[in-house]
């Protein structure tokens, strides 16, 4: 396996990434050590011999994106940017997580690798000029796409994963209003971490869609994992997103379809519902260890 440097090692993703890629010899600086916006590059990439870079680290409060623009853009693009550039100069792999959000949401189908984005929202935006600056880096560039990443590691912004969240609600009697008017591929951190894998060992550069199979609105999604978990009858109220009030324009359908993986002869991820008994499994684990 490649020597690698892991940013954002700590959420979902990069604690599935740690995890999945423990028999490589792999960093990955806490925050405090190495933050992408403020520091630069050559203090981790010089005389340390990494055959590949991965992005995790990002500014995705999509609301807090829309009230604090420069905070979204120094850390979504200019941080990628100058990451990219560095690790190009040094003949180093650079990966970068994208998202859904890169789309408009006004589809009827699927987003493939091969549809233009228009994204809607400061995140968005943000997350692309992400994408394009690394892609101009050179070719060893990844850009991975994620939808709704899911896993039991809470998020840096939160501290929680929302199906964590929705679960306890329903552990505790209480009720759960979930958005049934967005539909979305949910991404189970450690198939992506598994995917992600794939792609460096096949060193496939470019851009690809990583998400379980299949599409679900939020409320489906919940629905399932309360099924799954023995609370179908959990007090579950779906709601429209414009109940909310929230100014912020999300797309309200965006699931991702993989079109690379089959010429690549990599295995497509699992179905999201497969996907949500893994993680229910797991779950119950870490549950009973704290016990």
């Amino acid at each position: 396996m490649k020597r690698i440097l892991l940013i954002g090692g700590s959420g979902q993703l990069g604690t599935a990434l740690r995890a999945e890629l423990a028999d490589a010899e792999i960093s990955a600086p806490a925050h405090v050590a190495f933050d992408l916006v403020t520091d630069a590059p050559a203090a981790l990439l010089d005389g340390a011999h990494y055959d590949v870079a991965i992005n995790c680290a990002a500014f995705h409060n999509v609301d807090t994106c829309e009230r604090e623009p420069d905070k979204a853009f120094a850390a979504n693009t200019l941080a990628v940017d100058g990451f990219a550039r560095a690790c190009a100069e040094r003949d180093i792999a650079f990966m970068t997580i994208s998202t859904d959000y890169v789309f408009d949401g006004t589809a009827t189908r699927p987003y493939t690798e091969g549809d233009a984005p228009g994204p809607r929202t400061t995140y968005g935006v943000s997350k692309l000029g992400g994408e394009l600056l690394a892609r101009r880096s050179g070719r060893k560039h990844y850009v991975v796409r994620t939808s709704g990443v899911f896993g039991t590691v809470g998020t840096s912004s939160k501290g929680y994963t929302l199906i964590d969240k929705v679960l306890g609600q329903a552990e505790r009697g209480e009720p759960t209003r979930m958005v049934a008017d967005m539909t979305f591929s949910p991404s189970y951190a450690p198939h992506v971490a598994r995917a992600i894998r794939g792609l460096i060992e096949a060193e496939a550069y470019g851009l690809h869609h990583v998400t379980n199979a299949g599409a679900c609105s939020w409320f489906e999604f919940v629905q399932a994992a309360f099924a799954k978990a023995g609370f179908a009858d959990a007090a579950l109220e779906p709601v429209a997103y414009a109940s909310f009030g929230n100014p912020v324009q999300r797309p309200m359908y965006s699931p991702l379809a993989n079109t690379t993986f089959a010429a690549l002869g990599l295995a497509p991820l699992p179905r999201w519902d497969a996907a949500l008994d893994e993680f229910l499994a797991a779950r119950s684990r870490r549950v009973q260890a704290a016990t």
